[in-house]
């Protein structure tokens, strides 16, 4: 019997879209929005900061480096962070299930100028029961470690635990532990599988 929901953030609580990133950090830099957008998809250094490796300030400073950004550490904080909106119907789910007091959890793939930003301008954001986020412990996910620190946080194990993720080789680690688990598609389908899970009318 599932007794706790576990929500990833990104493209399930709220969407990102990091053209906009790549427009704003261009428009400081010698590179321009096509050249950002490659550096923010492929150089280490993100990997490096989502696992807590580094922090913004080393980050800042080895972006700098790379394509000569000109502006400072916290114009760039708000280039970096500010791409997100809501997705409401999701939003919508977890206060249903907080209203039936359903536990529920955050555990994220995330750093902590997205979670400056998304607790500073997302309400929703700090009613959940407790948050597991990569860069806090230094692993990510899909690697098991994190997946230990949700059941550690929340007191639930194997099928105890619903989990919603619109990356499947994450859903995959979690069923591997015997979650219960759904790859988010769309809103409409995610809370159909709630429902066949008692968790709503």
């Amino acid at each position: 019997m599932v007794k706790a929901v576990v929500f990833d953030l990104g493209k399930v609580l709220v969407d990102f879209d990091y053209r906009i990133a790549a427009r704003r950090i261009a428009a400081q830099s010698q590179m321009d929005a096509d050249g950002v957008m490659n550096f923010l998809g492929t150089s280490p250094l993100f990997v490096e900061f989502e696992k807590g490796r580094i922090d913004r300030h080393g980050l800042f400073k080895q972006i700098c480096a790379a394509i000569d950004y000109r502006g400072a550490l916290n114009e760039f904080a708000t280039a970096f962070a500010d791409i997100f909106s809501a997705i409401e119907p999701m939003v919508r789910l977890h206060a249903e299930l907080r209203h039936r007091r359903v536990p529920a959890y955050i555990f994220s793939n995330t750093n902590d100028l997205a979670v400056e930003h998304i607790r500073r301008n997302f309400p929703f954001y700090d009613t959940f029961d407790g948050y597991i986020l990569s860069y806090e412990h230094g692993v990510m996910k899909p690697e098991m470690g994190l997946y230990e620190v949700v059941e550690a946080r929340s007191g639930r194990r194997g099928p105890e635990l619903l989990y919603l993720d619109d990356r499947s080789e994450n859903t995959e680690a979690g069923a591997a532990r015997g979650w219960h688990t759904v790859v988010h598609e769309t809103p409409e389908k995610t809370w159909a599988a709630v429902r066949k899970h008692g968790l709503l009318d």
